[in-house]
């Protein structure tokens, strides 16, 4: 279920802070009870709205998704539109006035369609993404390249160790990136930090990636 709600109330103590909202219009109590609801996820609306270069990156991926496709570039706009409602739960949204959030993971999408669909990009994923720590997840769910977007391998930025078998090590501490056979070369030979500045991408932790 997806809906908005009214924060009513909100104070801080040592636990942390505690929100009283009311969902106006709904009734939802036997549900609650019923399937034993204990945890919900929120996202909070500042009132911020999509910046212009959120608007940029969405419509520049669009329009290679459009390429990679065959379809016109608003028809692509608005059937990832409903990709991404089916996707997240929001309801519709407008390009010309959403919320920095709702931009933020509409891009997301994009991104991620891109990616688990090998679409060609015209520029860098790194510098289309809105959100890096989840492009570079994305990257490693679907064994893409974190700086060229072509097929990729696992790249441990946190060495595994030498005589560890790597099929057998639990690697879900340990921070990772994807990187084609040539950007993993240079990832050795460069040396962390160096590639790092160089390329604008870096090894995080996933522990469900496994």
């Amino acid at each position: 279920m997806h809906t908005v709600v009214k924060v009513e109330k909100v104070r801080e103590d040592e636990q942390g802070t505690q929100l009283y909202i009311s969902i106006p219009g709904k009734y939802i109590k036997e549900m609650v009870l019923d399937k034993h609801i204990r945890q919900a996820e929120m996202r909070f609306d500042d009132g911020r709205h999509i910046s212009i270069e959120q608007r940029k990156k969405a419509y520049a991926t669009i329009a290679d998704i459009a390429a990679w496709s065959g379809d016109v570039p608003e028809y692509m706009k608005e059937l990832m539109k409903y990709e991404h409602m089916k996707r997240t739960g929001c309801g519709y949204f407008s390009l010309s006035d959403c919320s920095v959030d709702t931009a933020r993971e509409y891009i997301n999408t994009l991104m991620e369609f891109s990616l688990a669909n090998g679409i060609p990009l015209d520029d860098l994923g790194v510098n289309r993404t809105d959100d890096i720590g989840r492009y570079l997840y994305f990257c490693l769910k679907h064994r893409k390249c974190a700086v060229c977007g072509r097929i990729g391998e696992i790249h441990h930025v946190d060495a595994i160790g030498m005589g560890n078998n790597r099929r057998k090590v639990d690697d879900s501490g340990y921070r990772k990136i994807c990187l084609c056979r040539e950007h993993h070369i240079i990832a050795h030979q460069r040396g962390k930090e160096t590639f790092e500045k160089m390329y604008k991408v870096y090894g995080i932790t996933v522990k469900e990636e496994r």
